[in-house]
């Protein structure tokens, strides 16, 4: 995964919060080296690549330049707006460029039917902690898509956090429900402990910041830790303390928190499956 960038520009269909940090990450990891076209006519949405001399922005696909032949094609627009996005871009699968799309739903199925069954696709869901450098994107490939096409779509993935390539396509029902909606999971977490504070007596300001920061600092640890999970949460656990009275409650087969996540990522499962149709 240590090619050189490729020379060839880059198209970004959408810059939106999830397209903005994708292209934040290429620029400063040098995955931008042939330039960046940007189709999004949000102004707001580009100001802050402005002074990027490497980022060309254009309203409309119908005002990308007659020439243009990107290595990769990255299509971040929302999932009800990929029909009119992806339409007009099936010429570029003549030009041996790889599709690379984060659109929640849209199957590599679906990009076969509107760019042609000899198009090249990687179908990724990555998720919201891109924003800062420490998201986590799963993706998948059809068998399109050459080896050096697909360690390219690796780095530009990875430039906003991890990347993993999934073995099925069928991984990526799980995988949106697990990582692509896990961020909000965790902010529901953060809730739920800064809300059983205050039930504890606390001021409500000072159990949030509590919570923030206890959430943020574990994730942090758990990221730099090489023990598992299971060793970590151990760790915490003083036998016939108060961390261990709590875990009695949480990890409870009938009612504790596995259930609840399971029947919730379950749930989330079964909706991403009915919205890819």
């Amino acid at each position: 995964m240590n090619a050189q960038p490729h020379a060839a520009p880059l198209l970004l269909i959408g810059c939106g919060k999830m397209g903005g940090a994708m292209l934040s990450g290429w620029l400063a990891g040098g995955e931008a080296a042939g330039g960046v076209h940007v189709v999004e006519p949000n102004a707001d949405a580009m100001a802050p690549f402005s002074a990027r001399d490497e980022v060309t922005v254009h309203n409309a696909i119908a005002d990308l330049p007659a020439n243009l032949t990107p290595s990769v094609v990255i299509l971040a627009v929302k999932p009800q707006s990929m029909d009119d996005a992806v339409a007009p871009l099936a010429g570029f699968t003549k030009t041996g460029t790889c599709f690379l799309s984060i659109a929640a739903g849209k199957t590599i199925g679906y990009f076969e039917k509107h760019l042609g069954s000899e198009a090249a696709i990687v179908r990724a869901m990555p998720n919201t902690p891109a924003a800062v450098g420490r998201g986590i994107t799963a993706y998948v490939a059809n068998d399109r898509v050459d080896a050096e096409q697909k360690a390219f779509c690796h780095r530009l993935l990875e430039s906003v956090g991890e990347a993993l390539e999934a073995d099925e396509e069928s991984w990526i029902d799980a995988v949106t429900a697990l990582s692509g909606g896990g961020p909000a999971y965790v902010f529901l977490l953060i809730e739920a402990l800064a809300k059983a504070g205050e039930a504890s007596g606390l001021p409500a300001d000072f159990a949030m910041r509590l919570a923030r920061t206890t959430v943020s600092g574990s994730g942090e640890l758990a990221r730099q830790s090489k023990e598992e999970a299971s060793q970590l949460r151990v760790n915490v656990t003083s036998p016939g303390g108060t961390t261990a009275e709590a875990l009695k409650v949480l990890m409870d087969e009938k009612t504790g928190i596995q259930p609840v996540f399971d029947a919730a990522i379950a749930a989330a499962t079964a909706r991403s499956k009915e919205l890819a149709g």
